[in-house]
């Protein structure tokens, strides 16, 4: 069973900058696809980014050029830099890893983001 454990969510100012984190349990962690999605209240929950085991990243269009996604193989964590935030990011984080081996998804436990003067 994988465990994905998601820190750095919080309060920021539009136009200010947070770093997510996720921290996966598994041995095999490399190969996986990790991404990051968001749920704001009364939409449904959305991609933001994915980044495969090939490095290949994708983007919602709605995020190119301010959030990067980006993993550490050797402490089996991924994150989102998310910069020039903007009030309609505000939602809560979710961390995904999709397993390629049994095409079966895992979710964190989610982590609030709020963009707001």
């Amino acid at each position: 069973q994988v465990q994905l454990v998601e820190s750095g969510g919080g309060l920021v100012q539009p136009g200010g900058s947070l770093r997510l984190s996720c921290a996966a349990s598994t041995s095999i962690f490399s190969i996986h696809t990790m991404g990051w999605y968001r749920q704001a209240p009364g939409k449904e929950r959305e991609l933001v980014a994915t980044l495969n085991g090939r490095s290949v990243t994708n983007y919602a269009d709605s995020v190119k050029g301010r959030f990067t996604i980006s993993r550490d193989n050797a402490k089996n964590t991924v994150y989102l830099q998310m910069n020039s935030l903007k009030p309609e990011d505000t939602a809560v984080y979710y961390c995904n890893l999709h397993s390629i081996v049994t095409n079966y998804d895992y979710w964190g436990q989610g982590t609030q983001v709020t963009v707001s003067s």
